[in-house]
């Protein structure tokens, strides 16, 4: 099993409005194609302007298709142009995490 971790960076002041838009308009599209996430998280110290979300996939391959099917699908592609307009992201870092054995992902 493989969690990609991303960290998504918004310009200040506009945390609260990106992620009010994507529980409104991308989140439901994102987990049909992905399924539940392992998590969403903010920062309560450090960078205040940043969060975090983690996917589980059964291995690189699973992310690959799961993703390009999430990528093709047009509710996806509206939620993706109206998030460009309004501007609020500023970087995004992905990192994929190999699960351990002994210390399972929890599903």
């Amino acid at each position: 099993m493989i969690v990609e971790h991303r960290t998504y960076t918004c310009r200040p002041g506009t945390i609260k409005k990106h992620l009010a838009t994507y529980e409104k308009h991308g989140f439901a599209t994102q987990r049909k194609h992905l399924g539940d996430p392992v998590g969403y998280f903010t920062h309560e110290h450090g960078d205040v302007n940043s969060f975090i979300h983690m996917w589980a996939y059964a291995d690189v391959n699973d992310r690959m298709t799961r993703r390009a099917a999430l990528q093709k699908d047009p509710e996806w592609q509206k939620y993706i142009e109206m998030s460009a307009e309004a501007g609020y992201l500023v970087s995004q870092e992905s990192k994929l995490l190999n699960a351990l054995p002994f210390a399972p992902v929890k599903r």
